[in-house]
């Protein structure tokens, strides 16, 4: 008599117990990614704690929590923003930075949707602001513009990256190269670059490049420096007039869309590790 058997093969226990997934990028998580160099991270679970220094926001309007984020739960603006008070770790200035967040946005034809901005005293405009220009571009394209923009106190003064939609003939000759970034209605893994050594502003979205080329070396040698203007405090959702009540263009509204998994570095990550965050934390690690 031959016995069949049943032969058993072992995945690891759903406890936490058992072998672990495999490695992304070289991380186990999302929070390995540049986890010496991550100045504040807002995952927006619930409330709007930045948890590494335990800070609550102190102003904020139409908000609220929704449980089909990425990771967790997000945070849904109704026109709304989540204004703080001053973290230590973010008033000081970035030579280099990096910002990464989750965002869905849409095409609105009436303003912008910032996503995060570090205050100036009487300005609508932050030290370091992050956005989609949503108010600019056609109200039924599902393709989303994302915005870097930086304001210095030196000579560096103003300066910015984004993708094109598209460009001309005569500029693609020239270099420029256009991203239509397709994500209008979407969850979009949104990522802001300076590195003040090589002076590149870059915009990552979901793990690719897609600023501009044209528009991504900024300042000169001889101004390379990002100072920034202060006191400054941080705005989720809205440029600093709209979070202190004095906004006075119709375009300065809070941000209508949803954002989660908001984390700010004080380093320029690179491309690697930018990809490995997004698939990290798109699969919920």
């Amino acid at each position: 008599m031959i016995t069949s058997g049943i032969v058993l093969t072992s995945c690891g226990d759903d406890d936490g117990g058992g072998s672990s997934l495999p490695p992304i990028g070289g991380y186990n998580s999302a929070d390995e990614v540049g986890a010496d160099n991550l100045l504040a991270y807002f995952p927006l679970d619930g409330n709007g704690e930045e948890i590494i220094s335990g800070t609550m926001p102190n102003n904020s309007s139409s908000v609220s929590y929704i449980d089909d984020a990425i990771k967790g739960q997000g945070a849904n603006f109704n026109e709304g923003f989540l204004s703080y008070p001053s973290i230590s770790a973010l008033s000081n200035t970035l030579n280099s930075f990096t910002i990464s967040t989750w965002a869905k946005v849409t095409n609105n034809g009436q303003s912008g949707s910032v996503f995060f901005t570090l205050t100036r005293p009487n300005e609508w405009a932050g030290n370091i602001n992050f956005l989609a220009e949503t108010g600019w571009a056609q109200p039924t394209s599902d393709s989303i513009t994302v915005k870097g923009q930086i304001v210095s106190n030196n000579e560096l003064a103003w300066q910015d990256t984004r993708n094109a939609i598209k460009v001309s003939p005569e500029d693609a000759e020239a270099g420029q190269v256009a991203f239509p970034n397709k994500v209008g209605g979407q969850w979009m893994h949104a990522v802001l670059t300076w590195d003040g050594a090589t002076r590149m502003f870059k915009v990552y979205v979901n793990g690719q490049k897609i600023s501009n080329p044209a528009w991504e070396e900024r300042g000169t040698p001889e101004s390379p420096a990002f100072l920034f203007t202060t006191p400054t405090y941080p705005v989720i959702g809205a440029f600093g007039t709209t979070a202190n009540g004095t906004a006075t263009d119709a375009w300065d509204k809070g941000l209508m869309g949803q954002l989660d998994e908001m984390r700010v570095w004080n380093k320029a990550l690179n491309g690697a590790d930018i990809n490995a965050l997004y698939e990290l934390e798109l699969a919920g690690r």
